[in-house]
């Protein structure tokens, strides 16, 4: 990333900082500033409460960790999912003209409108979270995967077939290598997907026996102690700042970027 574009992140952050203390301190909405509008010294305050007295006597590492431990079982499941089904599609164009089918389908179904169908099914309990987030990252993943796979030149697969690649070792020696740009994409979004739908499902129906970091802002915003939410939604954009440029980017640096398959 150049300084330049850096420095203006840099400055952008702070005048939408300043703005909001500006409000605050003004009252600029009347009697509800405050409370839509806390200062930046209660939110900071509070972010530094939430993690060391937490709700209940719960801190909120506790609650981040649940759900991070959901999203990355769901993760695992969801991308080994996309890649047996799309290498079996692959292989078949009956299977793959079903699996595009499929993921027509289910792609541009929101994941929370599954909720009720998924409670009926599995209960209340974890796994319906973990459900969900598979949901999520299963058919962009999916979807991204046949995208690189049909993108990939006919003289490759022509080579690897000439020197005795067929069927799985076709898919990794010659399908994976080729289109790993689409599964950084699709990874990407998945990812993304995954996350929101993973806060959403906690906000909705929180589970007692795995809180989560989404039942924990619903707790906040139902006791309208707003400074804590604030807080949280900052820890929740951390964490998605820490995999964006902490693991993603530097994957597609190292790969996509460096063999010159990416400016």
């Amino acid at each position: 990333m150049k300084k330049k574009d850096i420095i203006a992140k840099i400055l952008f952050v702070i005048t939408l900082l300043a703005i909001w203390e500006f409000v605050s301190k003004n009252h600029l909405l009347g009697p509800r500033s405050e409370l839509i509008f806390p200062s930046l010294e209660k939110i900071m305050q509070a972010f530094v409460s939430n993690f060391t007295k937490g709700y209940a006597g719960i801190s909120l590492w506790t609650y981040v960790i649940n759900s991070l431990k959901l999203l990355l079982k769901g993760l695992v499941i969801g991308i080994l999912g996309a890649f047996i089904l799309s290498g079996l599609a692959t292989l078949s164009h009956t299977l793959a003209s079903i699996f595009n089918l499929l993921i027509s389908v289910f792609d541009l179904l929101p994941g929370v409108a599954l909720l009720p169908v998924i409670i009926i099914v599995l209960g209340v309990n974890s796994d319906v979270i973990v459900f969900l987030v598979i949901h999520s990252v299963l058919w962009p993943m999916s979807r991204s995967i046949l995208d690189g796979f049909m993108a990939v030149p006919k003289i490759y697969v022509e080579a690897g077939n000439n020197i005795g690649l067929k069927n799985l070792s076709l898919i990794l020696g010659v399908y994976f290598p080729a289109s790993i740009s689409y599964l950084l994409s699709g990874l990407k979004v998945g990812w993304a997907r995954a996350w929101r739908g993973l806060i959403s499902a906690e906000m909705i129906f929180g589970i007692a026996s795995c809180p989560g970091i989404g039942l924990y802002i619903n707790q906040m915003r139902t006791n309208m102690n707003n400074a804590e939410m604030y807080a949280t939604l900052i820890v929740i954009i951390i964490i998605g700042v820490i995999v964006q440029y902490g693991v993603l980017a530097p994957i597609e640096k190292n790969t996509v970027k460096k063999w010159g398959m990416s400016s």
